[in-house]
């Protein structure tokens, strides 16, 4: 009786582990709309780095911008559509920095510098995309 009891403790924990290990990760924010999944992440990325030092909503939209950042990348990097655009290209230079800082220096200020070349790139990010939807 005892062996059982072990047994069928064990067959619960291991479908317990199976279960919660299948469940999905955070739900994206991304729509699947490249052209609207850009704004979008430009977007947040520009809050996160707007918001002051001090503001207590700092740290969460960071993790917002960052994990937006991660899913842009998953989602079109492989999709031979998106990646040979060239506001892809230019987007992807800027979440690159931008993650760079991020990974680097957690807990800093984006310096002002790089302020001013996401707001470029992110220009030209524009620019190409109704260059892109036009054509």
């Amino acid at each position: 009786m005892k062996r059982f009891i072990s047994s069928l403790l064990s067959l619960v924990l291991v479908a317990a582990l199976f279960l919660t290990g299948c469940t999905q990760g955070p739900i994206s924010t991304l729509s699947g709309d490249y052209s609207q999944d850009v704004i979008t992440v430009m977007d947040s990325i520009t809050t996160s780095i707007e918001l002051p030092t001090d503001d207590p909503n700092k740290s969460a939209a960071q993790t917002t911008a960052r994990d937006q950042i991660n899913d842009f990348i998953a989602r079109y990097r492989r999709d031979q559509k998106t990646a040979g655009l060239s506001s892809f290209m230019t987007m992807g230079t800027a979440l690159n920095s931008l993650a760079g800082h991020y990974n680097s220096y957690p807990n800093r200020p984006v310096p002002e510098k790089l302020k001013a070349r996401l707001a470029q790139q992110f220009k030209a990010v524009k620019i190409a995309l109704k260059r892109e939807s036009a054509a």
